[in-house]
């Protein structure tokens, strides 16, 4: 399904503008729209999905950092003048949904994590392989799912075009040590918004211990740990982690009403 990207200023997202309730997707540093297909899919007939294009590729190389995409996400929400938004990351933009939530309680209904960095993560580690090592890449992007085949030729093409950019690359770099200096296992206690967390039983980035003690120390929090999923349960169990979500948002609606 394409949807259209829009241009505002220094901003780029897609908008589904359907439903009162808002929904705000955050992807992480090798991310793409595809990535949330199947949450746009279901929801964009009951919620205004909203995914803001994070410009890690594209803020002056001195803002290159987990904090810098933070701001980029609190002046898009002002910017858009929304009130208050569900937001949902996975893997990096868990932790910048993290973030935003500890700067603008304010404008935080809930908070869905799946994945997310800001406690622990294995990745690529601090350096790039040789460019043009597509098979190396292509089992890197691979070992983000239980499932190899989900790793389709479209989403390590994509991967293997940042690592073979130099500028991208330095920016993914920085990014993820940003990333590793922001831990936020001394904040997590301020975070009052329900917490709905998602992982996968073998993730390998984020194992599912992460989630474990995410939810140890985020006090008012549901986890769900899916079988048979990696780094990524809703792209590799959409339908499943379409369910949790529903459930999540169905239940936080019904205690608004009461």
């Amino acid at each position: 399904m394409e949807y259209e990207i829009k241009e505002e200023g220094r901003f780029k997202y897609i908008e589904t503008q359907s439903g009162e309730e808002k929904l705000l997707l955050l992807h992480g540093l090798f991310g793409a729209l595809s990535n949330f297909e199947g949450i746009i899919e279901h929801f964009s007939g009951k919620c205004n999905v909203i995914v803001p294009i994070l410009p890690i590729f594209d803020l002056p190389i001195r803002k290159v950092s987990v904090t810098g995409l933070v701001d980029y996400v609190i002046d898009f929400v002002d910017y858009k003048q929304y009130d208050k938004v569900n937001v949902l990351g996975n893997s990096l933009g868990g932790h910048i949904a993290l973030l935003y939530a500890l700067a603008r309680p304010e404008k935080v209904n809930s908070i869905i994590l799946t994945g997310s960095s800001g406690l622990f993560e294995s990745a690529m580690g601090t350096s790039f392989p040789k460019r043009g090592d597509y098979e190396f890449i292509k089992k890197k992007t691979q070992a983000t799912f239980y499932d190899p085949e989900v790793a389709s030729k479209e989403l390590v093409d994509e991967v293997f075009d940042i690592v073979n950019d130099r500028n991208k690359a330095i920016r993914v770099i920085a990014t993820a040590k940003s990333a590793v200096r922001h831990n936020l296992g001394d904040k997590l206690h301020q975070v009052k918004a329900p917490t709905l967390l998602v992982w996968g039983k073998e993730d390998q980035i984020t194992p599912a211990f992460v989630g474990e003690k995410f939810h140890e120390l985020i006090e008012n929090s549901k986890l769900v740990i899916l079988d048979e999923c990696g780094h990524a349960p809703m792209m590799e169990h959409p339908e499943l982690f379409n369910q949790h979500l529903e459930s999540f948002l169905e239940e936080l609606a019904a205690k608004e009403v009461s």
